[in-house]
């Protein structure tokens, strides 16, 4: 696989719980996020930043006053830029693989966080992030990268794929 493995599928198909998966058998040799749900009274209300070492925001919440909306959500913009993005640099700049949980539109509001996924994936650090499967150019370019493996996930090969993913990390 090449240096940059990109995680698509449709929603709700397990990126980010494969993603756990393959930090929780790294250990510290990772650094980066992963986002969640947020639940209320009423099912799900937003989403959560939570990094490796285990820093905890917000994405967006549906009481979140953004002018930036997905849905019914309001993205928070200073979470992203004050969380994410600097756990990303981090990760970066001590040459742990890069963990990028996700790209899609929430985080794309961020030009700081377009950025800061670019020089993950121009460093020498690797890189394992979710990607939204959704057309977008700047998506579009990422998944063609020449240094980019881009990996659809399923129910039939998830299992296999955790296997493939940590085996990856482990030996290089």
């Amino acid at each position: 696989m090449k240096k940059n493995i990109l995680i698509t599928g449709t929603p709700g198909c397990g990126k980010t719980t494969l993603i756990e998966k393959v930090v929780s058998a790294l250990g510290k040799r990772s650094g980066g996020f992963t986002t969640g749900e947020l639940r209320g009274a009423r099912g799900r209300a937003g989403f959560s930043i939570r990094t490796i070492d285990d820093k905890k925001g917000m994405l967006a919440h549906i009481d979140c006053k953004s002018p930036h909306r997905v849905g019914r959500y309001g993205v928070n913009i200073s979470d992203i830029e004050t969380i994410a993005v600097p756990t990303i640099q981090d990760a970066i700049r001590t040459g742990k693989i890069v963990i990028i949980d996700e790209i899609a539109r929430m985080e794309l509001f961020s030009s700081a966080f377009r950025q800061a996924v670019l020089l993950a994936l121009d460093s020498r650090s690797r890189v394992l992030a979710a990607i939204q499967m959704r057309c977008d150019p700047f998506l579009d370019e990422i998944k063609a990268r020449l240094d980019t493996t881009l990996i659809t996930l399923t129910h039939d090969n998830r299992d296999q794929l955790l296997d493939t993913l940590v085996h990856e990390f482990k030996e290089k």
